[in-house]
């Protein structure tokens, strides 16, 4: 069975840090491509960030360029996300996201808040 579980969220002033972190089992994790969503209150879902298994590209939505880092140890089945100078329209539910056959696969999801 496939599961992704996320760790690493909570409460953090703003220009804080935190990394978060995706444990993967399951499936072969270092052959697939990974993602992280997050959905902010009353919004819709916000592609983030994804990592090429195979070349290891990174790829960041533009908000978040020069302050989140995606990474991943595949021989810990783990992803992560880096988040660095951290703003107020940073809060919300993060997920991480990996497709396999066409078929997305989801975390539970774990929140993240940037308040004062």
């Amino acid at each position: 069975e496939v599961q992704l579980v996320e760790f690493g969220g909570g409460l953090v002033q703003p220009g804080g840090s935190l990394r978060l972190a995706c444990v993967a089992s399951g499936f072969n994790f270092r052959t697939y491509d990974m993602s992280w969503v997050r959905q902010a209150p009353g919004k819709g879902p916000e592609w983030v960030s994804g990592m090429n298994s195979g070349t290891g590209s990174t790829y960041y939505t533009d908000s978040v360029k020069g302050r989140f880092t995606i990474s991943r140890e595949n021989a810990e089945n783990t992803g992560y996300l880096q988040m660095n100078s951290l703003k107020a329209d940073d809060t919300g539910v993060y997920y991480c996201n990996v497709k396999i056959f066409d078929r997305d696969y989801w975390g539970q999801g774990i929140q993240v808040t940037v308040s004062s």
